[in-house]
């Protein structure tokens, strides 16, 4: 064992240690006054205990819980249960994860870093709690997302976080079939929204479902996922996002899953099938927009989305370098109360000019280096990213998981590639081109 390996050991046992006893403590003070506390520092104790046997428990046990948006604390915080899950996960992949980080997932780390640097002009600018808050929560969503899914598909458990990841997806999914079953039989074609197990918006479940959706399709061989898995989960997704009736799901969707079908040398046959329904489902969603603005009605979305980027402009003139400040829309600093629902709207009027060209450059750097990347994994992390971005021209963007999750995805993306060149070179020239066993159908990434 290298010397920094043994520190590595000897700093994970001593963060475990100290963790165990702080939780044991912890327990021991909530059980007279809150059973439930008790239970989640069991829980908590749960996860230490995994991390002292998997450094990486940690994150892999946290991405199913990176769809929960049930919101925790108050209104002056206003995050979700996916964010506490992603902050927990990041300093247990930051401490423990594997490096060193591959030149990839350096580019983006430093493309977030100009954003942030960009956007801490507003921060300095209108001094709220709500800004700086908002701050640190948009870094983690960028930058603590590709950390904790490097994490996972470096540790070699991208399948496994995958699988986890989509669990919980398939339970919305057919939450929102059933509900928008039961609605037809009562002759009610209104989107689906859900109350339970947690209110989920009509856009909030388009939008997570369209990116599950997007994985299922991709399907990159080194997931391993069977084929029937994928077919199901990929309609299924597809069924639930028709019942939510979220049009920037539909529109996102179909732009990846165009850009997926027809990019070569991802080692796995697509079926070109699906474009038959992409184009009509694009024309659909463009034709009801313009019926919406026919029909005169000042009070539909098609119009209230035009207001609000009139109204996103006006907030915008009041200081155009550096914007009103992060969630302006939660403060009455502007007279206004909304958050713009296109992407570089919402960010030019809440870090101006500066904040958007940073932004920009967070993006399209994004896009480019993950287009750089080898197809078999560069694929599905370039159209998850692109496909929010696409999700962000027809609604809000800076919202905690819809944003998050592609970047953890990506994450995972780079992890497995890096991982699978380590292993490459750890077995020689000579080696490296026998083939793994993998389901029947499958080709080696090469």
């Amino acid at each position: 064992m290298t010397a920094s390996a043994r520190a590595k050991a000897w700093f994970t046992g001593t963060f475990a240690a100290i963790a165990i006893l702080a939780v044991l403590a912890a327990i021991g003070v909530a059980i007279p006054r809150n059973g439930l506390y008790a239970i989640v520092g069991a829980l908590a104790l749960l996860v230490v205990g995994a991390t002292v046997y998997q450094p990486v428990a940690l994150p892999v046990l946290a991405m199913p819980a990176l769809v929960i948006v049930q919101r925790v604390g108050g209104d002056s915080t206003n995050l979700s249960f996916s964010d506490v899950a992603l902050f927990g996960a990041f300093w247990a992949a930051l401490l423990l994860g594997p490096r060193p980080w591959s030149r990839p997932l350096r580019w983006l780390l430093w493309l977030s870093a100009v954003y942030q640097v960009a956007t801490l002009f507003t921060v300095i600018a209108n001094p709220y709690r709500a800004n700086t808050i908002e701050w640190f929560h948009a870094w983690l969503s960028i930058a603590g997302a590709l950390v904790v899914g490097w994490a996972v598909g470096r540790s070699g458990f991208a399948r496994t976080g995958i699988i986890l990841y989509l669990i919980p997806c398939f339970l919305i999914a057919v939450l929102t079939c059933g509900v928008a079953l039961g609605q037809l039989a009562r002759g009610d074609t209104e989107p689906v929204f859900l109350d339970w197990p947690f209110y989920m918006h009509k856009n909030f479940i388009g939008d997570v479902l369209g990116i599950a959706a997007l994985v299922l399709y991709a399907r990159p061989p080194w997931l391993a996922l069977p084929r029937w898995f994928t077919f199901g989960g990929f309609w299924l997704c597809v069924a639930a996002i028709a019942g939510s009736q979220s049009r920037q799901a539909v529109v996102g969707l179909g732009v990846a899953v165009l850009v997926v079908a027809l990019r070569r040398g991802q080692d796995v046959r697509h079926t070109k099938l699906v474009l038959l329904a992409v184009i009509p489902a694009g024309i659909l969603v463009f034709q009801a927009f313009q019926d919406q603005l026919a029909s005169g009605n000042q009070f539909n979305s098609a119009y209230q989305r035009l207001t609000w980027f009139q109204q996103s402009l006006v907030v915008w003139n009041q200081n155009q370098w550096f914007g009103a400040g992060l969630r302006w829309w939660y403060t009455d600093r502007t007279g206004f109360n909304f958050q713009p629902p296109q992407a570089e709207l919402e960010v030019l009027s809440s870090a101006g000019t500066i904040g958007l060209i940073g932004f920009i450059i967070l993006m399209v750097g994004t896009l480019v280096v993950l287009w750089r990347v080898a197809p078999q994994y560069g694929t599905l992390a370039f159209t998850v990213v692109l496909s929010r971005l696409v999700q962000g021209q027809l609604d809000l963007f800076w919202v905690s998981i819809q944003t998050s999750v592609p970047f953890v995805i990506a994450g995972v993306c780079l992890g497995a590639l890096a991982r699978s060149e380590a292993e490459k070179t750890a077995r020689g020239p000579d080696e490296a081109t026998v083939s793994p066993a993998l389901p029947r159908g499958q080709r080696v990434p090469v």
